[in-house]
């Protein structure tokens, strides 16, 4: 039986079934030289693509992971963006923020998907399936990336981090790909957004 508490039971059941849309698949463009950072450079820079691309264990065909320990490895394999969130963000920032400019894989239209509770399970297209895992805890790459006054700690604050995904079941994705909730967490707890503000800027990593 469950230990989640009935209020988090039903919130996590309340998204079964819940649809979005794929609005952008990006891959890496170009390794970024980062010096400061422990890699040296850095694959942030993601581009949409029109083509179908498969979706492996460890993440999109033709992308790279320059740092598989922080942003990585199965359990982090792919991260999804919300174009609602974007959206906030531009206006924040007063500038676009075009899909892939967060070095997300996947920008998505419709669905919530920081409201997600890790365990909770997408269909992508035909036959990909994801599984939340965590949020993105934003580290000093990513703030020089974006070249904003106290950008790492302002992200986490704001409550908008994005969402890893595992794969479960490989398939090509593409854009205008049908997204839907197709299982819920056995025992919710925490939303990947919640998990996110409980951490604080603390948790923001000064390098990588």
């Amino acid at each position: 039986m469950s230990d989640a508490s009935p209020t988090c039971l039903l919130a996590a059941a309340d998204r079964l079934g819940l649809t979005g849309t794929v609005e952008a698949v990006c891959v890496v463009d170009q390794l970024v030289r980062d010096d400061a950072g422990k890699v040296g450079v850095t694959a942030i820079d993601k581009r949409p693509t029109d083509a179908p691309v498969m979706v492996r264990t460890f993440g999109l065909h033709g992308d790279v992971q320059a740092d598989r320990k922080n942003h990585g490895g199965e359990e982090k394999a792919v991260y999804a963006y919300a174009d609602d969130d974007a959206a906030w963000w531009a206006d924040q920032l007063g500038r676009d923020v075009p899909a892939g400019a967060f070095g997300e894989n996947l920008r998505l239209a419709g669905l919530d998907v920081d409201g997600a509770h890790p365990g909770e399970r997408w269909r992508i297209g035909e036959r990909l399936v994801l599984e939340a895992t965590r949020p993105r805890i934003p580290c000093a790459t990513f703030g020089r990336w974006m070249d904003e006054p106290g950008w790492v700690k302002r992200f986490l604050q704001a409550g908008r981090p994005g969402t890893y995904f595992r794969v479960v079941t490989p398939g090509e994705v593409r854009a205008g790909d049908p997204v839907e909730v197709v299982s819920v967490a056995e025992a919710p707890e925490a939303t990947i957004r919640e998990i996110a503000m409980t951490k604080g800027p603390a948790a923001a990593r000064p390098a990588e």
